[in-house]
């Protein structure tokens, strides 16, 4: 994995995962182990996984996902090679019974 900066056209692919009922600590540590495992994807240009911050209570803050990942990408085309990646859909295979929820904001860097 690289760790170049963000430039124009790259895609930043955020996804949030709310979990389901039960044990929410050591899910939320099963899931960032797993989200670990994409890293492994060598088109994938950055990984940063993270958790609600303690910040300020605002109406325009939704802080009601337990984790979170961000993935940056190349291109629209590296993120397609991403998501057909055998390790990404192990991942999914492998950790999606931890979820009840997913949202998924991509966006290219202008």
């Amino acid at each position: 994995m690289n760790t170049t900066p963000i430039v124009q056209n790259h895609i930043i692919h955020q996804v949030f995962f709310w979990l389901n009922n039960g044990n929410i600590a050591d899910d939320c540590a099963t899931l960032i182990k797993g989200i670990n495992t994409l890293s492994a994807i060598d088109t994938i240009l950055q990984i940063t996984i993270g958790t609600p911050a303690s910040t300020e209570n605002r109406a325009v803050i939704d802080n009601s996902w337990q984790v979170s990942e961000t993935l940056i990408f190349k291109d629209t085309a590296a993120q397609l090679i991403y998501q057909q990646h055998p390790i990404h859909q192990a991942f999914i295979k492998n950790y999606g019974h931890l979820w009840q929820k997913v949202l998924v904001y991509d966006i290219k860097v202008v």
